[in-house]
């Protein structure tokens, strides 16, 4: 079974609007795969894309993760709901409190309260992981724990420490045995020397004259908790088998044997809580989104300015995963993600329905709202609220550095609830949380909580702060 025409076209003429070199497309339909390669790994090095061409894939790692995470809860070697501090005694934070009831279930969910988009290069040695965990002491608690959902990368990073210390082994060495191997995945790594022997796409910024090779390629062994992974179209098919299935993997030259029973996995997949506005739901780690009236599970990535989906239609035994090099990404595979649903299944989104406000009742909404991977600026023009991001981190580093993107309308769908209707952001939403006395005192953009400011001293914490900053 070959792509479909329509997503085929799909992919070419997204590709295409926004200079993203490479694209890599894989179905499973019907218990068959399907995969197709588009454009070139680097525009310096201009290899075709294919099935095996191994990119970043972000928060998609998160997934492994938990997957380990659940494997070790049948075992009886970890639990969700008792405190981190059972399997890391000396944690710090800076509430005490939250340090004392801290669950992985807070971490897993985004529940933690603390800021979660750091980055600090802890070296390359087995206690990179470990020096991570301390270094969230110095992270300000901003929601009382369990309460507000808000994602967080450096949460999973008690995950991984936990993996490590119950094991034995270290957190790469821990996913390799627990998952890796049984499922036969053997292009995947953490390590860039592992990686570099095999077809490798690079991370593009992408300009209107074309797109520039991203650099660095990969971060520091600290972040391999929350977004560590390269892998290929391959492997992460087999990855969705895996979590649309039973629970059981190929062994090497023996039956099947079992990494999970089914009802844990179908709890891991589950709509266990609200997820904000970056979600309908959110199980462990896997995120529920309704797309066109059909029901997806999964993850999508986004590292060193590449980007990626991993998605799974359980009750139609159907996944897609999308994989992009450049740092519009997302916006392609969005695109390709409904256009797959709309070929292979049938969905038809609905016309979109908003409310409408008042210009006096916009105005509500207006000013300014910081965090650590952004600033936007909410203003009321020609009747709409607009969103213009006036501050973004440079993630890492990264070199060129990608240009703010252009400003949005938001329209509103629900109270306190918006979604973007232009590009590069048309169909991202956001909501506004409002405090006791119902004021509005975050807004929840990208999927995390955004402070609104009220005078120029308050974020003083982040410009003070020694920590780099990335999204996934």
């Amino acid at each position: 079974m070959s792509l479909h025409p329509a997503v085929r076209e799909t992919a070419l003429a997204a590709m295409e609007r926004v200079r993203v070199p490479g694209v890599a497309i894989g179905l499973l339909v019907d218990g068959e795969e399907i995969t197709e390669g588009f454009g070139v790994a680097s525009v310096e090095n201009p290899l075709p894309v294919d099935a095996t061409t191994l990119f970043q894939i972000g928060s998609i790692t998160k997934t492994f993760t938990a997957t380990a995470v659940m494997r070790l809860v049948e075992q009886g070697k970890l639990d969700l709901d008792v405190p981190v501090r059972t399997y890391l005694p000396d944690l710090r934070l800076a509430d005490e409190d939250v340090a004392r009831r801290v669950t992985l279930r807070h971490a897993l969910c985004h529940t933690s309260g603390w800021p979660g988009d750091i980055f600090d290069d802890c070296g390359p040695g087995d206690d990179a992981l470990a020096k991570m965990v301390d270094r969230l002491a110095s992270l300000p608690q901003l929601t009382p724990l369990g309460e507000v959902w808000s994602y967080n990368n450096v949460a999973y990073c008690l995950a991984g420490r936990a993996i490590e210390l119950v094991t034995g082994l270290t957190f790469e060495r821990a996913i390799k045995e627990l998952l890796l191997d049984p499922l036969g995945m053997e292009r995947t790594f953490y390590d860039a020397s592992d990686a570099i022997t095999y077809r490798c796409a690079v991370g593009h910024v992408c300009f209107d004259d074309g797109p520039k090779v991203s650099r660095p390629w990969t971060l520091g062994r600290s972040t391999h908790p929350f977004a560590g992974l390269a892998s290929c179209l391959r492997d992460l098919l087999q990855w969705a088998r895996f979590h649309l299935g039973d629970g059981t993997a190929p062994g090497a030259g023996s039956p099947e044997h079992r990494l999970l029973r089914p009802e844990t996995l179908a709890y891991m997949h589950a709509p266990l809580a609200p997820a904000g506005a970056q979600a309908e739901a959110i199980g462990i780690t896997f995120q529920t989104v309704d797309i066109a009236g059909i029901r997806t599970i999964g993850h999508g990535g986004s590292w060193c300015n590449q980007m990626s989906a991993f998605r799974l239609a359980p009750e139609h035994r159907f996944a897609i995963v999308v994989l992009t090099n450049g740092h519009r990404g997302a916006e392609v595979h969005g695109e390709i993600v409904q256009s797959a649903l709309r070929a292979y299944l049938g969905a038809q989104p609905a016309e979109p329905r908003y409310l409408t406000l008042s210009e006096a009742d916009l105005h509500v909404y207006e000013g300014r709202y910081q965090a650590l991977l952004d600033d936007v600026e909410l203003t009321v023009n020609d009747g709409s609220l607009t969103l213009t991001t006036v501050r973004r981190a440079n993630a890492l580093g990264s070199i060129p550095e990608a240009p703010l993107p252009s400003p949005v309308r938001l329209a509103f769908h629900g109270e306190d609830k918006v979604v973007a209707v232009d590009p590069p952001f048309k169909g991202n939403k956001g909501e506004f949380l409002r405090g006791p006395d119902g004021e509005i005192v975050w807004f929840a953009w990208g999927g995390r909580i955004h402070r609104r400011q009220r005078s120029a001293t308050e974020g003083r914490w982040r410009a003070a702060s020694r920590v780099r900053t990335t999204c996934t």
